[in-house]
């Protein structure tokens, strides 16, 4: 199964960087694509997690956001106010949302599937890139009225995505499955973070 990336002092670890390799993709996407311009993802973290049962029907993937509604830092629930443990990058910036994957499930999908996915959750983050999700109107904010159409639209960010001509490189990795990844590299690893608690706070 996949591993994290820790390893001993001035060892160079073999095999794939999981979530290295999707951060790069995802910068690329929100640098090539205009929809997506408004993503920073110098300030979204990239994560795995194991997902507990081998069937491909389930969780693929999730965006966490790391701030509230509107992108307060604070919220008031059962009469408490609440706010959101930080998580920092390396160079000290606090991060606003986590993308993490399920493995071995998300790289056991179709490849138009794999790409759908990332564009689904990417096209979570607010437009505002305030660390809330994209809010769209009625009762089912996170999907609009129809997660169908929802994901169609996702489906085509990535083929205008592609016509885009981004390199190869990129994106080769989702031609494989969770198998062929580990064969072809010896070992399938990368970060894997927990999700930051909810820190109640003095009135």
């Amino acid at each position: 199964m996949a591993k994290s990336n820790r390893k001993a002092e001035g060892q160079v670890p073999a095999g794939f960087n999981f979530t290295q390799q999707m951060q790069r993709l995802c910068t690329d996407i929100a640098t090539r694509l205009p929809e997506m311009n408004h993503v920073d993802m110098q300030q979204v973290a990239v994560s795995f997690s194991q997902a507990r049962t081998p069937e491909l029907h389930g969780l693929q993937a999730k965006l966490t956001p790391l701030r509230f509604e509107g992108g307060k830092v604070v919220t008031k629930r059962r009469g408490r106010v609440w706010t959101v443990e930080k998580l920092l990058n390396h160079d000290g910036q606090e991060l606003l949302y986590i993308l993490s994957f399920y493995l071995p499930r998300f790289m056991d999908q179709p490849f138009a599937e794999k790409l759908t996915t990332i564009f689904h959750e990417l096209w979570h983050i607010s437009p505002h890139f305030d660390g809330d999700l994209r809010r769209h109107p009625g009762r089912c904010y996170a999907h609009s009225h129809s997660q169908k159409e929802y994901d169609e639209f996702s489906a085509e960010l990535g083929r205008q995505w592609l016509k885009l001509n981004p390199p190869d490189e990129l994106f080769s990795f989702l031609h494989l499955n969770f198998a062929q990844l580990w064969q072809l590299h010896g070992r399938v690893y990368g970060l894997k973070i927990r999700t930051p608690k909810l820190i109640a706070t003095p009135d």
